[in-house]
């Protein structure tokens, strides 16, 4: 009875170590609501990457909302930098299914299903498998809150409305055509676009102040004035590698926020390489001269960047 006794307190044992060796590999991460590292008293979302302190391939990872509900599950090629790839899946706070599609390198691939809060279906978006494809796709489906397919094989007339915001305008072969509007209602803000077979032509915002906005691209990312390239050869020039760092080798991954006037503020190491160097990357954002600000339909918005520097061994 004894060595039964022993037999079983041996193997809870094993048990309860192996359970806390798995939970030690994965790694939970604070998010703010633009998804930058936050902290446990300030955050609107966690991350848990699994197995993170394995070496591996690929790392599933799931997004949390802070009342704990999974809010996204996805495969990334990278445990620090997210690369999506293969199937993921989005969800709403209640629990249904906001939306499914296939990744390539973090590239959507394939259908994508989009369904309302509700349950009921939304849309079928088909994106190209041709790697140099648009990152837009092709509205297939798309129902209205009351079930009606008001586009069907790509065409129909396509108007949606959030809690936020809403656009409407001509489908036509699966891609905007002719003149579409929209209203952003927290901004208070409206705009007018036109297109030719999916190809934005003009397009011009009016903001809160009465302020017209032109563009001829929807989405601008940020940028440096001189270029991406001039931007490194500043980081490459200024920073200042410790003597005792001079054989450190590895990839310095980092964000920062660049608000609407271009200024790089809040940067943030997502992994470093130690030895003062972090610091010192941090502290070159802070001193960087201004970005051209990103831009939605032509007005300047806060983004954020994800930089990499890699760091050689002299």
């Amino acid at each position: 009875m004894k060595q039964i006794l022993r037999l079983l307190f041996f193997i809870l044992i094993s048990v309860k170590a192996f359970s806390q060796n798995e939970s030690n590999t994965n790694k939970l991460i604070y998010l703010d609501s633009m998804w930058n590292p936050s902290t446990q008293e300030n955050y609107k979302y966690t991350r848990l990457i699994e197995e993170y302190y394995s070496n591996k391939e690929s790392y599933t990872y799931k997004d949390y909302y802070k009342s704990g509900k999974l809010k996204f599950i996805a495969v990334t090629l990278n445990r620090d930098v997210m690369i999506n790839e293969g199937q993921a899946v989005s969800y709403y706070e209640n629990g249904n299914k906001k939306y499914t599609v296939n990744y390539v390198k973090d590239k959507k691939s394939g259908r994508e299903y989009n369904w309302y809060e509700n349950g009921n279906i939304k849309s079928e978006i088909d994106f190209s498998e041709d790697k140099k494809a648009k990152e837009e796709g092709k509205i297939n489906n798309f129902w209205n809150p009351e079930k009606e397919r008001i586009v069907a094989d790509g065409n129909g007339y396509y108007s949606d409305k959030s809690e936020n915001s809403e656009q409407s305008g001509q489908i036509k072969n699966g891609v905007p055509d002719g003149t579409w509007t929209g209203k952003d209602f927290k901004k208070k803000s409206s705009f007018i676009e036109m297109y030719k077979k999916g190809e934005l032509v003009s397009g011009v915002t009016t903001d809160s102040l009465n302020i017209k906005h032109s563009y001829g691209t929807k989405y601008l990312r940020p940028s440096p004035k001189n270029g991406i390239n001039s931007f490194y050869s500043y980081i490459g020039k200024s920073m200042q590698i410790p003597f005792e760092a001079r054989k450190v080798s590895g990839k310095i991954y980092m964000t920062f926020i660049v608000d609407e006037e271009g200024n790089l503020v809040d940067p943030k190491i997502i992994k470093g390489v130690g030895f003062g160097i972090d610091e010192n990357a941090i502290q070159l954002i802070k001193e960087a001269q201004k970005w051209n600000p990103g831009k939605i339909r032509g007005v300047a918005v806060r983004a954020l960047y994800k930089l990499p520097i890699t760091i050689m061994a002299k």
